[in-house]
């Protein structure tokens, strides 16, 4: 295992000029040895440039890859013993499984004894025991899948394994299984994971820490606490929690704070700088309030939606919308009518050109 330090950006064009000419802008961070991570993002984002500069399958256009700090940046895949998982299953048919888990070990002549040992460690892990003398040809996407998994854990040496969307063909009943084992795994083995996804659901259950990108940029890593109750970034808000968070427009002048064509009384405690803000609150922490109560906001429902472990309020503030999760218990207003939402407490988040304001 090894700690990998990235200080890199890269371009698939000739001469970058702008923003937009790169896959992955400037940035410089570091995977912990034996840490459990996710590249979290929207398809397009680099998660999986950055992968793949990791696994040697790509060299950055500027920059370098390090590790233990040692400079492999030009290495191969074999030179940083790094193991890939991929989107799609990679079996060898005309192998049994326990041959296919068995491959990489038997190609750095590990001795049998090893490899039955280590197989069968794996095997009982991806609960693919049962299946180790069939032939992988007849199983189903799922089985091959395990497979998959299974070879890019057997290996005990391997400095990292690299996940790319691995679960994307696994029936959705399963997936929450198989998180749940690689989690196991990673508690077990120690191994250094990295996990490519665009699901918040995989990441968060799966991963210590989250890179949360977009656009090229790795905008925030922390842990899934971190990330619901303090984004750094307004996109981190957005796409963090289902629904994400809410942001109304304010601003602060005279030492009065204005949110949304509303004068609200600042938080006890905070000190804001003069100018246009915004506001971010959770939809968890929206709470109905009586009316005129400092920090709250008059909204006019739009649709109130009972999903059985809670209520789903749609409002209006003007023209911006607010949801709030309210408790199953709530009396149910209608669409229509005016309720006060208290907007200001102790979980608001303020912005400033898309950044957290400390």
């Amino acid at each position: 295992m090894a700690r990998i330090s990235l200080d890199l950006a890269h371009s698939y064009q000739p001469h970058p000029r702008q923003d937009s000419d790169y896959a992955l802008l400037p940035l410089e961070m570091a995977f912990e040895d034996g840490g459990a991570y996710a590249l979290l993002g929207p398809s397009g984002c680099g998660k999986s440039t950055m992968l793949n500069i990791m696994s040697g399958l790509l060299v950055p256009s500027h920059g370098k890859v390090l590790f233990d700090g040692r400079d492999m940046t030009r290495a191969s895949p074999q030179e940083r013993n790094i193991a890939q998982v991929f989107q799609f299953p990679v079996v060898y048919d005309t192998m049994t499984v326990a041959e296919n888990l068995a491959f990489p070990l038997k190609n750095r002549k590990v001795p049998e004894q090893q490899i039955r040992r280590r197989v069968g460690q794996i095997a009982e892990m991806l609960e693919l025991s049962g299946q180790l003398d069939q032939r992988a040809a007849g199983l189903s996407a799922d089985a091959k899948q395990k497979i998959s998994l299974g070879r890019g854990l057997v290996r005990p040496d391997v400095a990292a394994v690299l996940f790319d969307e691995p679960l994307t063909v696994i029936d959705p009943r399963l997936k929450w299984q198989l998180r749940r084992k690689l989690k196991q795994i990673h508690h077990e083995l120690q191994l250094t994971l990295i996990y490519v996804t665009h699901d918040q659901v995989e990441a968060l259950t799966f991963a210590d820490q989250v890179v949360v990108m977009t656009r090229g940029r790795a905008l925030q890593t922390g842990s899934a606490d971190a990330l619901f109750e303090r984004p750094r970034h307004v996109f981190v808000g957005y796409f963090i929690g289902s629904p994400g968070m809410n942001f109304l427009p304010a601003r602060m002048e005279g030492g009065r704070l204005d949110v949304a064509g509303h004068r609200l009384q600042i938080p006890a405690g905070r000190a804001l700088p003069a100018g246009g803000l915004q506001v971010g609150v959770r939809p968890e922490y929206l709470a109905l309030a009586p009316a005129q109560q400092p920090g709250a906001l008059p909204c006019t429902v739009s649709q109130v939606q009972d999903i059985g472990t809670c209520l789903m309020l749609t409002a209006k503030v003007g023209e911006h919308t607010l949801k709030a999760r309210l408790s199953p218990a709530t009396r149910l207003p209608s669409a229509g009518d005016t309720v006060w939402l208290q907007v200001l407490g102790e979980h608001t988040c303020f912005y400033r050109n898309e950044e957290l304001l400390a």
